[in-house]
């Protein structure tokens, strides 16, 4: 009887299925034993080919040559990990071996690993597949008793490689393109390019906002306290003019105020449901300031060489009802402080609310819990520590009881003008409970501090104080990892047209597992940068996004790709009919780039072929205040003198104040340095000052951190 070859995508997890299998011979590039031989892929081993390694007259890149359609995509090795898959294809045709065992990661990329090589290696052989979402030992030892036909998930491996050929057709002739037409080097993706149309969307928000001043008054009747507000303008709070809220609030001042209603309202507030990836990402992010890629590599590593987590890549936030045990195995193997908080849920059965055990809403995978195996916390880094503490804390607040809390509205009258107060008094704290640690007494306290105190409709009491407060209306927040990832998530609800909206709700940017990658790959390629927790769009974002039609840059368009991906996926789509598509937009793109795309000016980062570096400058219409003769030019880095050459030595570094809290120096912002009659602009994180050709900034002393445009 012949023996078993089991691929793996990695090689830390072909040990880890080899020992619990019992294969112990060691050799180059695989594990041997008497029934099994385990080898593995190193991550992806073949490709498709790039143009050139099909027809060298496409090393050349030349528009005449667009669109690059090829009849049939060719696969190639990786030159890199060209031996081990030598050593994988010899083992597959071996005459030894009688079977194969696909035991890549349990995704669409994943199985698209295991099928390039096994047809690039040219066998024959029957497969099955180990379909696992957890790399503890007794998941493997089940995922082998439960081995499926590789046949089984042919529709996924058909949805992955029509993901690949679809990203290459697009990617590579839309590149190719734009960067001909603009002769700067330019990338264009299928997911990268509606991604980044965001960030930049967000930027020119922020740019074109302009912040507009605005007031409110505050009345003390004693013993609490409430805000003016208008009831004919939806309960406005916000006085444009100075001169009426210190009216309002010399005419309250010393008024007998009267209650005119009181409303109570209980309200209730579930806990959360278990962690995707996505969810886990976003939480992450705004808890812990990790980005999108380092929650999930991090997640990867509890999961792969600790086995303290479930399959991470997953879209879903179900359990399947044949998982209680799981769970309070999970539950029981927590050590302090989790142990004390998932105590009480051990005193009686583990109830399975359709909130979190629904087979129904089941994808590939579960959502990521614990595995329930002991945490050795010594041998964790400070990091994996960190995000463990989030999936165990929420399974534990999956299982709590809701939140409740009493709510009231207060309206109190005085001198005809009309205040709002409001106050919270907790009931049950419920799933709150178990966070309450991480955020010490500060939430608790400012429930206790905002109850109000016994109040009924008549009541009277004395204006003390009324105090006038200014503010402004503030710009929209930059992105940052959390909201990009909720914005890639949720594509469809951007979308304007109400009735293509509802269509489109469900679609998304990317997959849970590539979404990270692709924010990477935004900052790699200097599309965007990172500025803290937040990232925005670079000059070079922005430019291509100008370039570009709505057909690559829409989240839409991207949004029912991965919807049909999806449908592939699970066998009701038509993969021919969607590549076709694919092929008709990659003619377009390339069409559009030689005949239509607009003047745009883009900063000129290299010379192809000679690998010199280059600036070009772009003038922005506004004399040079130094010599009074040249014009100001925007280069990549800087604003300055077009007649440097001359010794004209005028400039404002892009980046000159971006390091101490200010913003990024933009052409707007230097047009109006330059024309201010003060030479200063006010703005909601500060205020810039052009003073003698030098440019300093005055953060806001109570948001010192905080960027804006100003």
């Amino acid at each position: 009887m012949g023996r078993i070859l089991i691929v793996a995508e990695k090689p830390s997890v072909a040990r880890d299925i080899a020992r619990v299998l019992g294969v112990g011979g060691r050799e180059n590039g695989f594990l041997s034993g008497d029934r099994y031989v385990v080898t593995w892929a190193i991550g992806h081993l073949v490709s498709l080919k790039e143009p050139e390694e099909m027809d060298e007259r496409f090393k050349r890149w030349r528009a005449s040559d667009l669109p690059i359609l090829p009849e049939k995509m060719e696969l190639k090795v990786l030159p890199k990990t060209r031996s081990q898959f030598s050593t994988v294809k010899k083992l597959m045709n071996s005459r030894e071996i009688d079977s194969i065992i696909c035991a890549t990661d349990s995704g669409r990329e994943g199985e698209l690993i295991f099928r390039y090589i096994y047809e690039m290696a040219g066998c024959q052989k029957p497969f099955e597949r180990l379909w696992i979402s957890s790399m503890t030992d007794e998941a493997i030892r089940a995922g082998f008793d439960n081995l499926k036909p590789g046949a089984h998930y042919d529709a996924l491996y058909q949805s992955a490689r029509c993901r690949s050929e679809a990203d290459w057709l697009v990617g590579m002739n839309a590149s190719r393109a734009f960067t001909l037409r603009y002769n700067v080097l330019l990338s264009v993706g299928r997911v990268q390019t509606p991604t980044l149309q965001m960030l930049v969307k967000r930027r020119k928000e922020i740019d074109a906002f302009l912040p507009e001043p605005f007031y409110t008054v505050q009345a003390d009747f004693g013993d609490y306290q409430g805000t003016w507000f208008d009831p004919a303008r939806d309960g406005d709070k916000r006085i444009p003019q100075e001169q009426r809220a210190q009216a309002i609030a010399g005419k309250v001042k010393g008024q007998i105020a009267v209650v005119k209603s009181v409303q109570s309202e209980e309200k209730r507030e579930l806990p959360p449901q278990l962690y995707d990836l996505t969810t886990l990402q976003r939480e992450a992010s705004s808890m812990l300031g990790f980005t999108a890629d380092k929650t999930l590599k991090t997640a990867q590593a509890l999961y792969e060489k600790h086995k303290l987590i479930t399959y991470p890549r997953t879209d879903s936030r179900y359990l399947s009802h044949d998982m209680g045990s799981s769970v309070k195995k999970a539950l029981l193997s927590l050590s302090q402080p989790h142990a004390a908080l998932a105590a009480p849920l051990l005193s009686q059965p583990i109830p399975q609310p359709k909130r979190i055990f629904d087979d129904a809403k089941l994808t590939d995978h579960h959502a990521i819990i614990p595995t329930g195996r002991k945490v050795n916390a010594s041998a964790l880094s400070s990091d994996e520590m960190k995000l463990f503490d989030l999936v165990a804390r929420r399974l534990i607040a999956a299982f709590y009881p809701p939140y409740v809390y009493n709510a009231t509205k207060v309206v109190t009258q005085s001198a005809g003008e009309n205040f709002l107060s409001t106050g919270t008094v907790v009931l049950q704290e419920g799933f709150k409970q178990v966070y309450r640690d991480l955020q010490p007494s500060k939430k608790a306290k400012s429930a206790e501090e905002s109850a109000l105190p016994p109040l009924a409709q008549g009541d009277e009491r004395v204006v003390k104080k009324a105090s006038v407060k200014k503010d402004q209306t503030k710009p929209p927040k930059e992105h940052t990892d959390a909201s990009l990832l909720s914005e890639m998530e949720h594509a469809g609800r951007r979308i304007e047209d109400e009735a293509l909206r509802e269509q489109m709700k469900g679609c998304s940017l990317g997959t849970p597992a590539t979404r990270a990658a692709m924010i990477e790959r935004l900052i790699a390629v200097g599309y965007a940068r990172r500025k803290g927790r937040v990232i925005m769009a670079t000059e070079k974002g922005v430019r291509l996004i100008e370039a570009v039609p709505p057909e690559i840059a829409s989240p839409e368009t991207t949004g029912k790709w991965e919807q049909a991906l999806e449908e592939i996926a699970q066998g009701k789509g038509d993969n021919e009919q969607f590549m076709a598509g694919i092929r008709r937009l990659a003619g377009f793109l390339t069409q559009y780039a030689s005949q239509n795309a607009p003047e745009v000016v883009f900063e000129r980062e290299e010379n192809r072929g000679k690998g010199k570096k280059q600036s070009r400058s772009k003038p922005i219409g506004v004399s040079c205040p130094l010599c009074k003769e040249g014009q100001i030019t925007e280069s990549a880095k800087a604003f300055g003198c077009s007649r440097w050459r001359e010794g004209c030595r005028f400039t404002i570094w892009k980046d000159c104040v971006s390091k101490i809290g200010g913003p990024e120096i933009n052409e707007k912002l230097v047009k109006a340095l330059l024309e201010s009659q003060t030479g200063d602009l006010r703005g909601s994180s500060g205020v810039l000052h052009f003073h003698d050709g030098y440019v300093s900034f005055t953060p806001k002393k109570s948001e010192p951190n905080r960027h804006n445009s100003v």
